[in-house]
């Protein structure tokens, strides 16, 4: 085990807000599909629509960078004890199985905060866009990391 990340200055963490992601590409493949919906209980559809939760899955798979290099860019490392914070789905329109979705975002907020009993931790925000092939955006996907920070 590792020891435990430095905590960055306000500065720092501020300078994270605007920070884009690489970002990617996500194929909605039909075998996912089924897979997804036999394990949730959800019916096998018909109609090429893909389940909803596809939206959260295209969104982190196409982030372009993984946790792990996320929690790097926040000045963290999971040895630190990352929560996961908020998600908020927004699904615009039915993802397609089989259409390739692009995705785009950035780090929205940076914030530190104090607790009582958790002492002082950071939680960082961000927000994905899920992007159809024909450049319409089919689903926002906003999700936050709080991340325990230690006495330096």
């Amino acid at each position: 085990m590792t020891s435990a990340t430095q905590t960055p200055t306000i500065e720092e963490l501020e300078s994270l807000v605007g920070r884009q992601f690489p970002g990617g590409t996500y194929a909605v493949d039909p075998w996912r599909v089924w897979l997804t919906n036999d394990v949730l209980g959800a019916p096998q559809r018909t109609d090429g629509i893909a389940h909803p939760m596809f939206c959260y899955y295209a969104a982190m798979a196409g982030l372009g960078i993984s946790i792990d290099e996320m929690f790097t860019l926040c000045y963290a490392s999971a040895d630190d004890g990352p929560m996961f914070g908020e998600c908020d789905i927004q699904q615009l329109r039915p993802l397609e199985v089989g259409a390739t979705y692009t995705v785009k975002g950035e780090i929205t907020s940076a914030i530190r905060k104090e607790g009582a009993r958790t002492g002082t931790f950071d939680i960082v925000a961000f927000q994905l866009e899920v992007v159809a092939p024909d450049g319409e955006v089919s689903s926002v996907v906003s999700n936050s990391f709080i991340f325990p920070r230690r006495p330096k």
